[in-house]
């Protein structure tokens, strides 16, 4: 599957987005306040965005809600389905852009829009290509018990497991080994 620039920052702000409230746990808000969505943006380089506003953060907490139940969807009709509604909302206007050292792509988010468009509109296509491409599937949470974090799989057999192999696989593996061990021992 070819991910082009554009859609790979698509996914990498979506995932982070997600991850802001891993697995809907609402008592480690990473967007707490308008500061901390101002440096969301900031971090993720967002283009064309205004003043941030309490009615932008809503906004934002709202689509990313939004974001989870695809990563959270049993099949690829309900995950189009969140995503067309996503898309739709944000009122899509596909247009070519160069910007900021970038050579041509795509944004799919109206002049102008809010940052929560913009987010829906550009993160929700994103999704989109891989609902289309047949790899729903590769939209994750990590299998760890104490993470859930949410992840992309883009390994070329579909076979990662952990949002991050060197935190949460590498401390499952060593948990094993050592019950493993302990056991041996007896």
């Amino acid at each position: 599957m070819l991910i082009t620039h554009d859609t790979r920052c698509a996914l990498d702000t979506v995932v982070d987005l997600v991850n802001t409230v891993p697995d809907d746990d609402t008592t480690t808000d990473g967007l707490v306040d308008v500061p901390a969505l101002g440096d969301f943006v900031r971090r993720h380089e967002i283009s064309d965005v205004g003043v941030l506003s309490d009615l932008d953060l809503a906004a934002v907490r709202k689509v990313r809600g939004r974001f989870a139940e695809v990563f959270a969807a049993p099949d690829a009709r309900a995950a189009a389905g969140v995503i067309n509604d996503l898309v739709a909302a944000a009122g899509t206007t596909p247009r070519l852009t160069d910007h900021d050292g970038y050579d041509w792509h795509v944004h799919y988010f109206a002049p102008g829009a809010s940052v929560a468009d913009h987010l829906a509109a550009d993160c929700g296509m994103a999704l989109a290509f891989f609902v289309v491409a047949g790899e729903q599937e590769r939209l994750r949470r990590c299998e760890a018990p104490d993470c859930r974090r949410a992840f992309v799989d883009l390994s070329r057999n579909r076979s990662r497991r952990y949002c991050d192999s060197r935190t949460c696989g590498n401390r499952l593996h060593v948990a094993a080994y050592r019950a493993r061990r302990k056991e041996a021992t007896g």
